[in-house]
């Protein structure tokens, strides 16, 4: 009898979306990750470098390698792929506004190692329409926009075969509170806008390809069997969509290709050590069912809510993705679901939702014709989200049940983050004028001038941008070219002027805000702000959309505001209260110059309340500069801090 071992599928790709301070740090973690045995790179770049500024920039004050690595030239992404041979790597790129900056500038490097650039392999994200609808890094409106998703789109048809163009991307949709019928719709419907955007750019013939190249990004959240079931849902009405609207025959290329990271928002500041179990059982969700298994995963680390992770933290997720994959049987089997009645009346069930979303998208004239109608939709339903885990609807261990809890160990001496050097700022800036003073400036002048009249014309602006890139030009640079030629945008908010009809059970604190307002002499104004290049505005959002439910006179305008427009709007509107929402880690510069403009402008009694991910010694700073109130994603309950705002507006208060 002989023990033979059972044939084992091939596992997906083990990523860790990573990068931080310099590009030659994130090297050394990238190195490492992949020693430990990651089996492709997940890149995360830095607010500027994904917004197009370069380091050097008045809004890249304070975000310079915070939430990723910044790459400003040549240089910067040299420094990044040091020793990591381009032609046998998969590197996903989580870059949007400035994809095909980045994707030219990547193959720049390759191309100086002396790769076969038809042979690279991995995924710029390049997918606005999410961005205008949640995550924020735009630049230009969306019909340029778009133009130039398909732009990389056609030309990796001719130079990068193996190359993902697009990444549509629902995964900060479901962070930004998008029902599971909600992201179906919205991320297919994006698909098809650039599918067929996409049609007039290649010749038919190779048309079929490109649409086997369209890769997603999902969201896995902690309804283990609703997620599962979405994902069998994603799978079955991308091939029907392949099928019905574009006649794609071949089946390999109606298959539906995702990476995913698994739900972020619901990692919690409390009891931090339950995120690991959240993440395991959000990575079941996209590994169990054969038939709907993602093609490659990164976990995020238990300790995100805090901060950023350390190595230690990161390779902590990767063992679990081993684990599953190499100490399991879960490989040896098909799929495990089919034919489950219960698994198939719940996917068929997302289907019909999703199909009515969509149609009525396609009413609306697409995607990019309903942005500020998604846009709304998602505030809605993360409005209801919220308010479920307000009230204890939905049960959160740690959050809103069973807050009692043993000190975590795991926590030790450094807080159980890690922290960039604030010198990492200043000595980015040092290269980047070095880069400057040492390249050739005619060369550059040229380089650009050729990127311009390409945009201008229409043209396929990705052979431009990479000569752009071997010339020596810099992020800001390009960002700048596309802004001149195409304007910049400034994203629906979502929160109109008028109430909702979710005012139940506000009555005490309508009544409050009432009182107070009479004694101010005027409706009290809360003016809601988001400085810096952070984009996450799902907080500022439904800060602002409860006040304005609550009674009060809101002014928000959204997101990659500076200090000096959000003092400026405070003493146009006359603001009784100002609010800041910063989770890129740059409150404490921000907020610095915020607090100065304010007393220089003479609102030194105006009170001003701060939010975000900002841990203990940076909210005891902050109090000590004069901020009022410091709120942290463990202060879920919105109607605490409306009283909280109402108290802080009374004339009696405000004069003390």
């Amino acid at each position: 009898m002989t023990d033979t071992a059972p044939a084992r599928d091939k596992p997906w790709l083990f990523r860790t979306y990573a990068g931080h301070s310099t590009a030659t740090k994130s090297n050394a973690l990238y190195r490492a990750n992949l020693a430990k045995g990651q089996t492709g790179l997940s890149v995360a770049f830095d607010l500027p470098t994904q917004t197009g500024y370069d380091s050097d920039h008045e809004l890249a004050r304070g975000e310079v390698g915070k939430v990723g690595v910044p790459v400003t030239h040549l240089g910067d992404m040299r420094a990044l792929f040091d020793g990591i041979p381009l032609d046998k790597m998969n590197t996903s790129m989580t870059i949007n506004a400035t994809a095909p900056w980045l994707l030219s500038l990547y193959i720049a490097v390759a191309e100086e190692q002396g790769a076969d650039v038809s042979a690279l392999q991995g995924t710029v994200q390049n997918d606005l329409v999410k961005e205008y609808l949640s995550r924020g890094t735009y630049i230009c409106p969306p019909k340029p926009s778009l133009a130039m998703i398909t732009d990389v789109a056609a030309y990796t048809a001719v130079h990068l075969p193996k190359w993902n163009p697009m990444n549509v991307c629902s995964y900060h949709l479901q962070e930004a509170g998008a029902t599971p019928e909600q992201e179906l719709a919205f991320a297919l419907a994006t698909a098809v806008a650039v599918l067929d955007d996409l049609k007039g750019k290649v010749p038919e013939a190779e048309f079929p390809a490109m649409v086997g190249r369209i890769s997603f990004f999902v969201n896995a959240g902690i309804r283990f069997v609703t997620e599962l079931c979405k994902m069998r849902a994603f799978t079955e009405l991308w091939d029907e969509i392949c099928q019905t609207r574009y006649g794609i025959e071949d089946e390999k290329f109606r298959r539906f290709r995702y990476g995913v990271q698994v739900n972020s928002l619901g990692l919690t500041e409390q009891q931090p050590e339950n995120n690991v179990y959240r993440i395991l059982i959000e990575m079941l969700a996209v590994t169990l069912s054969k038939n709907a298994r993602a093609r490659a995963v990164q976990l995020p680390a238990w300790n995100e809510a805090l901060g950023l992770p350390r190595p230690w933290d990161q390779q902590w997720s990767l063992r679990m993705q081993q684990i599953l994959a190499y100490e399991t049987d879960l490989l040896e089997y098909g799929d495990l679901f089919d034919g489950n009645p219960v698994i198939a009346a719940r996917v068929e069930a997302l289907k019909d939702g999703a199909r009515a979303e969509l149609a009525t998208l396609d009413a609306m004239g697409g995607a990019i014709a309903a942005i500020d109608y998604m846009k709304a939709r998602l505030v809605e339903s993360n409005a209801t989200r919220l308010g479920r885990v307000e009230t204890g609807e939905t049960i959160v261990v740690g959050v809103n049940r069973w807050q009692q809890a043993e000190p975590s160990p795991l926590l030790g001496t450094d807080g159980g983050i890690m922290t960039v050097d604030p010198a990492v700022e200043q000595d980015q800036i040092a290269r980047l004028d070095a880069w400057r003073r040492a390249r050739d400036g005619a060369a550059v002048a040229a380089a650009l001038a050729d990127l311009r009249a390409a945009a201008s014309a229409g043209r396929n602006i990705m052979p431009a941008s990479v000569a752009a890139a071997k010339a020596g030009a810099t992020t800001g640079e390009w960002a700048g070219v596309m802004r001149q030629v195409h304007g910049e945008y400034r994203g629906p908010t979502g929160v109109s002027r008028s109430p909702s009809n979710r005012t139940e059970g506000l009555e005490p604190i309508r009544e409050a805000v009432d009182a107070v307002s009479s004694k101010l002499g005027r409706r009290l104004t809360f003016l809601v702000g988001k400085p810096g290049l952070d984009g996450h505005s799902n907080g500022a959002e439904q800060i602002a959309f409860r006040a304005r439910d609550c009674g009060m006179e809101i002014s928000y305008d959204g997101i990659r505001l500076t200090p000096a427009q959000i003092v400026e709007a405070a003493v146009e509107r006359q603001a009784h209260v100002v609010g800041l929402s910063i989770l890129s880690g740059s409150h404490l510069p921000l907020i610095a110059e915020v607090l100065e403009r304010m007393a220089a402008a003479g609102l030194g009694h105006v009170p001003l309340v701060v939010g975000g991910i900002i841990p203990e010694e940076d909210a005891a700073a902050l109090l000590a500069q004069g901020v009022a109130r410091v709120y942290t994603p463990k202060d879920f309950e919105l109607n605490r801090i409306m009283m909280d705002i109402v108290a802080l507006a009374e004339p009696s208060a405000a004069a003390a």
